[in-house]
């Protein structure tokens, strides 16, 4: 017993655990709409296009939600005025955008030796990083995104599933999809630290196809993926500590691991479930 409570006596742990914890449930709650809505590209990008932010503001000794904070809202903003636009696709939109701001970002990296620390912990993810007030920014991005899905509920909904519908039917759906990529930004923002850039696409997408493959439902979809999120961030950040490894990628590792079981449970029936299409069927209950 005593091996297993010995992380919790290191404050840096108990910060990391909280945290872990609140971005899985956090990813889990804003992966349902980019799942549904097939982004999963732009939460792949956006997290790359913030990291051209955070390498900045290493460089430039800014504090790093403000200057990766800032750059990240630009990325998400930029990305949806471009694909509104229907000039290009949406994916060569995002392709341009986040992969000019990532290798912007690993120009940086390579030319100012002073940020290779603290950008390897955004990349990668780093237990160590996590502080009190890390603990306060992703508690306060998880009710703010808490609250939004709950006043805005109908919204989103109808924007998700049928946006030309919602349009013609009064919803201004260029706003609500503005506001869901202010959201997907921040909580990426917000969770770097704990999953890292490279691997925090993955739990956007994880928690919410598994959760997808258990109920028919939208609201139950919804706290299922908050909840395989938050355990995800729970147990892969407790195994990190005692494994010695990355806590992104256990993070990552343990969410696959739930994924792998959900789908050996459910087979091709679950599978099928969790395709947009399916999800967007008449069945799917609000």
């Amino acid at each position: 017993m005593e091996t297993l409570l010995e992380p919790f006596q290191f404050a840096f742990f108990r910060h990391g655990i909280v945290v872990a914890t609140l971005a899985g449930g956090l990813c889990g709650l804003v992966g349902v709409y980019v799942v549904l809505r097939g982004m999963s590209y732009i939460g792949h990008g956006l997290s790359h296009a913030i990291f051209g932010g955070a390498a900045a503001s290493a460089v430039v000794n800014v504090n790093f939600y403000l200057g990766a904070g800032i750059w990240g809202l630009a990325s998400a903003l930029m990305i949806g005025r471009v694909t509104r636009r229907r000039v290009i696709g949406s994916d060569a939109a995002i392709g341009v955008i986040t992969t000019a701001s990532f290798a912007l970002g690993l120009v940086l990296f390579g030319s100012f030796g002073a940020a290779r620390k603290s950008v390897d912990a955004v990349l990668f993810g780093s237990i160590l990083g996590v502080t009190a007030g890390d603990v306060w920014v992703v508690l306060a991005v998880s009710l703010g995104a808490a609250a939004i899905v709950f006043f805005r509920y109908r919204a989103l909904l109808f924007t998700t599933f049928d946006p030309e519908v919602a349009d013609v039917s009064g919803v201004n759906t260029a706003r609500t999809d503005a506001l869901l990529m202010l959201v997907l930004a921040v909580s990426i923002l917000a969770t770097m630290k704990v999953i890292g850039v490279v691997l925090i696409a993955a739990m956007l997408v994880i928690p919410p196809v598994s959760a997808r493959m258990l109920t028919n439902s939208f609201a139950r979809m919804l706290w299922l993926s908050v909840v395989i999120g938050a355990a995800c961030g729970l147990v892969g950040m407790y195994l990190s500590y005692h494994l010695d490894v990355s806590s992104g990628a256990t993070i990552v590792l343990v969410g696959a691991v739930v994924f792998g079981l959900t789908f050996a449970m459910n087979g091709p029936r679950g599978l099928g479930r969790a395709d947009r299409h399916t999800v967007a069927a008449p069945v799917m209950e609000p």
